[in-house]
């Protein structure tokens, strides 16, 4: 196996996704909300389409405008289904996502059928690509520094979730284990709860085009919740879901790399490896759980 540069950014954009969205995840999991990233992620097929539609452009700004948009409308509508309607959560965010989902697809294939919208794309990514885009370069000492816009991209996001949750950690964490208690002492759940969704409509945007739908929501899910079986504590859990987060796109790229080889087959998708990688992860964390209680 050759270890190339492009190998080192794709781990690095790796890496960040799991950082970005498993950092909100643990939040998402504190509150029984974990599939809100998944119904997002389905949900922003429409923005993605009318800022097309606008635009004639497939990297537009508007149509990452248009997404977080739809994401921020899935959130606002699943809840007020669930309270008004009185409809289960799991429940409204099926409704709400399908529906968002199913007028994307229509706007997609009736009014933008031009678009180029590969499935395999959608679900797993570019992330094997990523290195090529670059939107960067820095001099260092004489060498130039290639950076990628999707590492570029998900530093900044990341750094913005991170601001924000220290900014407000107090609350975050006492509007996740107790929303009547916060509410009580005068901090706003609600308020809370749509700053955590609008977080996650962007994070979830901004991972989607590098790694697909479905790894953001392995990313987003499978290391906080691998995290909450190793700890009850809100800081330990944080630093738990970022190793595992770290671990699964490392490995997961190593294996992509060196696995399939062994049977018959040249390569695999990094991403979807990183995926597997984590839900190992799982497993594991999962099978230690019981000795760890038992102490």
């Amino acid at each position: 196996m050759t270890w190339l540069w492009l190998d080192t950014w794709i781990v690095v954009v790796g890496i960040l996704c799991a950082l970005s969205t498993g950092l909100l995840g643990n939040f998402l999991v504190l509150r029984r909300m974990s599939m809100m990233g998944d119904a997002i992620s389905h949900a922003v097929l429409p923005g993605l389409a009318i800022g097309y539609l606008l635009t004639g452009e497939r990297t537009s700004v508007w149509l990452f405008i248009g997404a977080v948009l739809t994401g921020l409308l899935t959130a606002f509508f699943t809840t007020w289904i669930n309270r008004n309607a009185k409809v289960e959560h799991g429940a409204s965010m099926g409704i709400v996502f399908t529906s968002l989902f199913a007028i994307g697809l229509i706007l997609m294939v009736g009014a933008a059928g031009n678009v180029e919208l590969d499935a395999s794309c959608v679900l797993f990514g570019a992330i094997e690509l990523t290195p090529l885009d670059v939107a960067w370069q820095v001099s260092l000492g004489g060498v130039v520094l290639e950076i990628p816009r999707a590492a570029l991209v998900l530093s900044v996001v990341l750094i913005i979730n991170l601001l924000v949750i220290l900014l407000f950690f107090k609350e975050w964490r006492l509007t996740s284990f107790d929303p009547d208690m916060a509410t009580a002492n005068g901090f706003s759940a609600g308020l809370m709860h749509y700053l955590l969704m609008a977080l996650t409509a962007v994070t979830t945007v901004a991972a989607f085009e590098a790694v697909g739908s479905i790894i953001v929501i392995a990313m987003l899910i499978v290391p906080p919740a691998a995290a909450h079986l190793l700890t009850d504590r809100l800081v330990p859990m944080l630093i738990w879901t970022a190793l595992i987060g770290i671990a699964s796109a490392l490995l997961g790229h190593l294996a992509a790399l060196t696995i399939p080889p062994l049977f018959g087959f040249e390569d695999a998708s990094s991403a979807g490896m990183m995926g597997v990688v984590a839900g190992c992860l799982f497993t594991l964390a999962a099978l230690s759980t019981p000795l760890r209680r038992r102490t």
